[in-house]
C-alpha cells in the first residue's frame, strides 16, 4: 500500500495554542480543521497540557492500543539491546584479560575504544535522522552494532588492534541511537505524552544493563565468554526484522495508522507539522549557527559482582519512569515546562553528587551498592530534564540537538575509561578512586549551576 501523505496546518504560536479534538466531525479527514474541546491549561512556558480531570481517551478520542505506543515500545527494546551489548564487555573482559594477558591499562583501552566510535556519530546520527528519517537510521544502527557485537570474539582472537576496531565500529552504530530515536519520537509522540514516553525509552538502557549484568555471568560460566557476544548480537538482528515491518519515520507515512490517531498526532506534534511534504527536514535548513551559539573488589567473585551491579540499573529503570510521570503531571497542573525541566535536572545532578561524595568512606559492598543505587536512581531524573528538553526547545531539530549535547557527554566516556585504568594501574589497589569521585562531583555541581542559569523550556528554534 502506498504511504499516505498528510499535510496539516502549522501550529499557532505556543502562547495561542489550544487543545485539538480529533474526535470532532472535522477530524474525519487526515487534514482536519481544528475544533476546540474542553478548556485546557496553558502553562507559563506556553505549552498546553491536559486539564486536571482529563483522561488520555478524552485527549485523543481513541480507545485501545495506539500505533504510536508500538513505536515507543520498539524504541524501548532497541535501547535495551543498546546497553545489553555495551555492558557485556564489562563482564567478559576479566576472562578475556586472563586469556590474552592484558594489564589494567590495556583493559581500560579496550573499554574506551567503544566510545571512539560512539563520539563520531552523535551529530551525524541526528543530521541523518532529520534528513532520512529516524526509522532508517535507528534500524541500521541497531543492525550495525549487533553485527559488530557478534564479531567481537573473532576480532579478539585476531589481536588487540582488530578488537579495538570492532569495539569502535560497535560504538559507531550505537552513536546514532539517541539522536535517531529523538528525531523519530518528535514526530510520533504528542507533547502531553513526551516526558513519560522518553522516560520509558531511556529506561530501556537501564533495563538492558540489568539484564546484561545479570545474565552475562551465567552465560559466560556455562558456555564461555564468546557466547555472550553471539547471544546478545543475534537479538538485534531479530529486532531489526520487527522494526522494518512495523514502523515508519512519521505518522504521515504510515498507511496502517487510523485517520483519527494521525490527525491527533499531527495536530499535537510540532515537528510532524513543520516537516516538508516528504516527512523529513532538510539538512541544508538546519540553523547550525543558532544551534551552536545559543546560549574485583570488596571480596566479591564475578557472579556476585555482576548481581550487585544490577541494582543501580534497576533503580534507574524505575526512577526514570517515575520522573517522567511526575514531570508530565506537573505540566498538566500548570507548572511551566522551564520550571519542570530545571527541577528534574537539578535532582539528576545534585542527587548523584551527594551519593558519589560518600563513596570514599565506604568499606563494604552493601554500602557501595547503596550509594550507587541512590546515585543512579536520582540521575534518572535527567530523562525528564535534559533528555526531554531537546524536543521542548527545537522539536524540528531534536535529533541534531541531542547529537550535539551527547557528543559533549561522550567525551567523558572516551577520557574517563582510559584515565581511570591508568590511575588504577599507577595507584595500586584502590589508588585514584577518591580523585575520580571528586572530579565527578565537581562536574555535577558545575552542571547544576549552568543548567539553572541557562536552560529554558521555551521553544526557541522554529
Amino acid at each position: 500500500m502506498a504511504p499516505v501523505s498528510v499535510e496539516a496546518a502549522p501550529l499557532p504560536p505556543p502562547s495561542e495554542r489550544q487543545r485539538i479534538d480529533p474526535a470532532s466531525p472535522s477530524s474525519s479527514s487526515p487534514s482536519p480543521s481544528p475544533s476546540i474541546s474542553a478548556p485546557s491549561r496553558t502553562t507559563a512556558s506556553g505549552d498546553s497540557g491536559p486539564g486536571p480531570g482529563e483522561s488520555q481517551q478524552s485527549l485523543d478520542g481513541l480507545s485501545g492500543w495506539r500505533k504510536r505506543w508500538t513505536v515507543v515500545l520498539l524504541c524501548f527494546v532497541a535501547f535495551v539491546l543498546c546497553n545489553l551489548d555495551r555492558v557485556n564487555m564489562s563482564i567478559a573482559i576479566l576472562p578475556m584479560a586472563s586469556q590474552f594477558g592484558w594489564d589494567s591499562a590495556t583493559m581500560g583501552l579496550v573499554q574506551s575504544s567503544f566510545f571512539w566510535g560512539y563520539l563520531l556519530t552523535q551529530v551525524a546520527g541526528g543530521v541523518l535522522a532529520d534528513r532520512l528519517g529516524g526509522k532508517a537510521v535507528l534500524g541500521l544502527g541497531v543492525l550495525w552494532w549487533s553485527l559488530a557485537t557478534a564479531a567481537t570474539p573473532a576480532a579478539a582472537q585476531a589481536g588487540l588492534p582488530a578488537l579495538l576496531t570492532a569495539r569502535c565500529l560497535m560504538g559507531v552504530g550505537e552513536g546514532v541511537a539517541m539522536p535517531a530515536m529523538n528525531a523519530l519520537l518528535a514526530k510520533w509522540v504528542p507533547a502531553a505524552e513526551r516526558s513519560r514516553s522518553l522516560a520509558l525509552v531511556y529506561s530501556g538502557m537501564f533495563t538492558g544493563s540489568v539484564l546484561g549484568l545479570g545474565a552475562s555471568p551465567q552465560i559466560l560460566a556455562s558456555f564461555g565468554w564468546p557466547s555472550v557476544f553471539y547471544a546478545f548480537g543475534s537479538l538485534g538482528v531479530i529486532w531489526y526484522l520487527f522494526w522494518q515491518s512495523r514502523v515508519t519515520s512519521g505518522p504521515a507515512e504510515d498507511p496502517t495508522l487510523s485517520s483519527r490517531e494521525r490527525s491527533y498526532i499531527l495536530a499535537n506534534t510540532y515537528a510532524a507539522q513543520r516537516a516538508p511534504s516528504t516527512g523529513q527536514a532538510s539538512v541544508a535548513a538546519i540553523p547550525w549557527r543558532a544551534l551552536l551559539s545559543r546560549r574485583e573488589v570488596l571480596g566479591l567473585n564475578l557472579a556476585e559482582s555482576g548481581l550487585l551491579s544490577v541494582l543501580p540499573w534497576v533503580a534507574m529503570a524505575v526512577m526514570s519512569n517515575v520522573a517522567g510521570w511526575l514531570a508530565d503531571g506537573a505540566v498538566a497542573r500548570g507548572v511551566s515546562i522551564t520550571t519542570v525541566r530545571k527541577v528534574m535536572q537539578s535532582i539528576g545532578f545534585l542527587g548523584p553528587a551527594f551519593f558519589l561524595s560518600q563513596l570514599g568512606a565506604v568499606t563494604s559492598a552493601a554500602g557501595a551498592v547503596a550509594c550507587m543505587v541512590g546515585s543512579q536512581g536520582l540521575d534518572a531524573f535527567s530523562q525528564a530534564g535534559l533528555y526531554a528538553n531537546h524536543q521542548d526547545i527545537g522539536p524540528r531539530y531534536a535529533g541534531v540537538l541531542l547529537g550535539l549535547s551527547n557528543t559533549a557527554g561522550v567525551l567523558a566516556g572516551v577520557l574517563g575509561s582510559l584515565v581511570t585504568g591508568l590511575l588504577l594501574q599507577a595507584g595500586g589497589p584502590g589508588g585514584g578512586w577518591d580523585h575520580v569521585w571528586a572530579v565527578a562531583v565537581g562536574f555535577y555541581l558545575l552542571g547544576t549551576v549552568l543548567w539553572l542559569t541557562l536552560s529554558t523550556g521555551e521553544q526557541i528554534f522554529d
